[in-house]
């Protein structure tokens, strides 16, 4: 099922994904989305920088029924129907199961733990989808149960290709995914990286911008 799975998972660039599952329109952290974007059946919403809760992105996709599911911070800049959760939280948002863990920095100022900052991890059709949202490699991750996570490998405000590599060890999904790169810092260059030192210990996919 991860294949299938894999199939329907789309990056949008940056830290944004659409995954596709039974009609339903998942999008996570929307960025510089093109206008005619597909509509939203839910969106995930990590924390409050503009790169990761962009109300103007949130509007080309939000429809009527659109469930958003995000921060208290990120929340008080969006409209509709905003479900504000926290880590530790498991939810069934429009029938998927939701877990909502921790994201943060270590050695940084950018996301501090106490600012609430979410990752998201999504059950479609028996598979864990772990998007992480801005972090480092915390003690959290260790915790975390994946077949597909979606890592930031950029360095400067979330982790190095070095430190997502060590996480992705440390979760052992069947595949994972670089991300957050080629817009705000970090280029291709970290997600081959991060590919290298995981060859031959974990699958890395290097996704296509769409």
């Amino acid at each position: 099922m991860v294949a299938e799975v894999l199939k329907n998972l789309i990056w949008l660039g940056h830290a944004a994904f659409l995954l596709v599952s039974g009609g339903k329109a998942i999008y996570f952290d929307p960025f510089q989305l093109p206008i005619n974007s597909r509509s939203a059946d839910i969106v995930f919403i990590s924390h409050e920088h503009f790169d990761h809760c962009s109300p103007e992105d949130v509007a080309k996709i939000q429809k009527a029924g659109t469930v958003i599911i995000t921060d208290k911070t990120s929340a008080a800049k969006l409209k509709g129907n905003i479900n504000v959760v926290k880590p530790g939280d498991k939810i069934t948002a429009d029938g998927f199961q939701v877990e909502v863990v921790s994201a943060y920095n270590l050695n940084k100022k950018f996301h501090p733990q106490a600012a609430g900052g979410l990752g998201f991890i999504v059950t479609v059709d028996g598979v864990r989808i772990y998007h992480a949202g801005d972090t480092d490699f915390t003690p959290d991750m260790k915790a975390i149960k994946a077949d597909i996570a979606l890592l930031p490998v950029s360095g400067t405000y979330v982790m190095t290709a070095g430190e997502a590599a060590e996480a992705a060890l440390a979760i052992k999904p069947a595949i994972a995914i670089p991300m957050h790169y080629g817009a705000i810092v970090g280029t291709e260059s970290d997600a081959q990286k991060f590919q290298k030192l995981l060859k031959g210990k974990v699958e890395v996919r290097i996704l296509p911008k769409r």
